[in-house]
């Protein structure tokens, strides 16, 4: 068993109770159905092939006894061996071909071809080749049925029990199959919550090499093909495996010979698992990866659909897809093909050579002693209930290699080291931060910041301002710990941040992107993103506060008005001005507006402007600015070039220098004078 077979094991041992109750009525269904064929071989050998044994006459009536011509006879198997009881002379009931005989004496070789002419009966030993003639008289239906009517009531006992074992069999299995496919979906639930726990606290680095559809791929469509492994393909290996035993079982104790001739087809049921599992994981190591691109490039076309459409790359996005879906289909296909080779017509092929094998070796007469009509029924329908199982584990080898291949993928991204959540609080800090000779590089010597060095005292509004590219947002992202310096620290309140647990860090803080994210739901909730700490009213009041609860009032269900996905409904102002108000509503020691007003309208600007002079008391706020104008009042004011902070200063004082910043302002106020 690999690595993953262990986990996978490790998760079904958290729900060994139901595991072990499963199997215990798998072993009584299992038990109860094999019981079945043996009572068949009673009901042949005993009730109905039984007359043929001796027959010996009695003084008159008593139990099984049977009156032919005024003389009762009765059966060896019934005579009481705890009782001295009186045997008369042996006759013999003997069939030939669908005609019954009454034999008045004993025979001298009960083996052997029989004929009847008239009322001659003449029996040929096959080995000696020796004949015996015996005087012989067919019996009518009547005096027929009369040495059978004493095995009818035993065979309705048998039939009796055969039809209870049945019901008991079908209970059985019925709770069997529940308990084991109810644990299954628990397994994977536990599976897929702790995938999506842990996708929370996977840095965020991760996710910029990987597409958000190969992360959705591995928690949907992969954790579903791992409940297929425990629903069908457990479930079919298990009452395969305990088949297969009890039938050897059975078969041993029926006649060890066929037992023996039987015993080949686990070796070539264990070859064949290897071949198939040799070819079929690397088909689908295939499929599964392909599938996740697959749904990356669905995720990503329906999220670019504006683009798309309006440059017209419909065609181009298309052929694109068909291009990877035709892949998709090729290995799916060679699959198929796979599957259909090593398919349950390959287990018929084995089956009927087995069968051949016998019927030939009877004829052959290699067996040695005789096997009763009742013992080859019995073996027959133990073969054709072994050969169930075996097509179930065969029919579920694919579906096994596609969760080997799925559980590999998921345990992978689990594998991924993560952060532990931290589920305390932290004291809110004043927020005085301060960056010492930081430099970074989110690929290796491909530094973005180089010696950046900045104290922000609590309170102060620090604006970061550049070219696209210098390194504005990489310096609130190393505030937030979305990613580590390379070199350097970064302290608040005098504590490296390194120090503190990440989600207690941004406890206390808040940011507005410049293209906010909202989630389905209502404003109401995207303002405290279900925060139960955050009461109704401190929602009604951060939306005051940034000047748009009167907006949303106006809106149906005023801000309980629905939010589809991304806020696509609402313009681009609101969208901002809820992601601000959500930023508020948890009261931040350190607010980040990462270019917040870029998308804002001039009059919306205005409106959170007045809020921000009065919210930024007592709070440190980082701003990142395009626009300049929105940046006059900042305490310090930095300027970055290609990752250094080349001019620093509040807005007079670099204007009075007239370096970088000063050529910038011009160059806007120009624009704004010009449009």
């Amino acid at each position: 068993m690999g690595t993953t077979g262990k986990r996978l094991f490790q998760y079904a041992m958290l729900y060994k109770k139901s595991i072990l109750a499963a199997m215990v009525l798998l072993v009584l269904a299992v038990c109860a159905e094999l019981t079945g064929p043996l009572i068949a071989k009673r009901m042949i050998d005993q009730n109905i092939l039984g007359v043929e044994k001796q027959w010996y006459e009695v003084d008159g009536k008593q139990p099984y006894a049977v009156n032919y011509k005024d003389q009762w006879f009765k059966r060896i198997d019934r005579f009481d061996d705890d009782k001295v009881e009186i045997k008369g002379k042996e006759v013999r009931v003997l069939q030939v071909g669908r005609s019954y005989y009454f034999l008045d004496g004993a025979l001298e070789f009960s083996g052997g071809k029989r004929e009847v002419t008239g009322n001659e009966l003449t029996v040929a030993n096959k080995t000696t080749g020796e004949k015996a003639v015996y005087p012989v008289t067919k019996l009518t239906k009547s005096e027929l049925f009369a040495f059978y009517k004493p095995e009818i009531p035993g065979l309705f006992q048998l039939a009796a029990l055969y039809m209870g074992l049945l019901v008991l069999v079908a209970i059985f299995s019925y709770g069997q199959r529940l308990i084991l496919q109810t644990t299954a979906n628990r397994i994977v639930r536990k599976m897929r919550n702790d995938v999506f726990s842990h996708t929370q606290r996977l840095p965020v680095n991760y996710y910029d090499n990987l597409a958000a559809g190969q992360v959705v791929s591995r928690i949907t469509n992969d954790t579903e093909a791992i409940r297929e492994l425990y629903v069908g393909v457990l479930a079919n290996f298990f009452t395969g495996t305990i088949y297969i035993v009890a039938i050897y079982g059975a078969l041993f104790l029926l006649d060890p010979r066929l037992a023996l001739i039987s015993l080949p087809l686990v070796p070539i049921l264990i070859v064949w698992i290897i071949i198939y599992r040799k070819y079929a994981a690397k088909y689908n190591t295939i499929i599964r990866t392909k599938l996740s691109e697959i749904n990356a490039m669905i995720n990503e076309s329906i999220q670019g659909m504006t683009i798309i459409q309006a440059f017209r790359r419909q065609k181009e996005t298309t052929k694109e897809f068909d291009e990877m879906n035709n892949y998709y289909f090729k290995y799916q296909n060679k699959l198929l093909s796979l599957n259909s080779i090593t398919s349950h017509n390959l287990v018929n092929v084995v089956r009927n050579v087995l069968f051949l094998a016998v019927i030939w070796m009877f004829w052959g007469g290699s067996l040695g002693a005789v096997v009763t009509v009742g013992v080859l029924y019995a073996y027959i329908d133990y073969m054709n209930r072994m050969f169930a199982p075996i097509v179930g584990i065969v029919n579920q080898l694919s579906n096994l290699e596609t969760a080997r291949v799925s559980a590999e993928r998921v345990f992978k991204l689990m594998d991924e080291e993560g952060i532990e959540v931290e589920k305390g609080k932290m004291d809110r800090y004043k927020g005085e931060v301060a960056f010492s000779n930081v430099s970074f590089a989110y690929k290796k010597n491909e530094y973005v910041l180089k010696n950046i060095t900045l104290n922000a005292r609590q309170g102060e509004t620090v604006a970061l301002v550049g070219h696209t590219g210098s390194g504005k947002s990489s310096i609130l992202n190393l505030l937030f710990r979305f990613y580590d310096t390379n070199e350097g620290a970064i302290s608040i309140d005098g504590r490296d941040v390194r120090d503190i647990p990440k989600q207690m860090l941004r406890q206390h803080m808040g940011i507005v992107l410049q293209d906010p994210f909202l989630f389905t739901g209502t404003i109401a909730s995207n303002v405290s993103l279900d925060n139960p700490e955050i009461s109704r009213e401190r929602i009604e009041q951060s939306l005051r506060d940034v000047g748009a609860y009167d907006m949303f009032s106006s809106l149906p269900g005023g801000i309980d008005a629905p939010v589809i996905e991304k806020g696509s409904t609402l313009s681009a102002g609101q969208r901002q001005l809820i992601s601000f108000a959500r930023a508020l509503a948890y009261d931040p020691a350190i607010l980040i507006l990462d270019e917040a007003t870029a998308s804002i309208d001039t009059e919306t600007e205005a409106v959170i402007q007045e809020a921000l002079d009065v919210l930024k008391r007592g709070r440190t706020t980082f701003v990142i600015a395009h626009r300049l104008s929105t940046i006059r009042q900042a305490d310090q004011i930095l300027v970055l070039d290609r990752g250094v902070i080349v001019e620093r200063g509040n807005h007079d004082a670099l204007m009075n220098h007239q370096g970088k910043y000063y050529a910038m302002y011009q160059l806007q106020q120009g624009s704004a004078q010009t449009a």
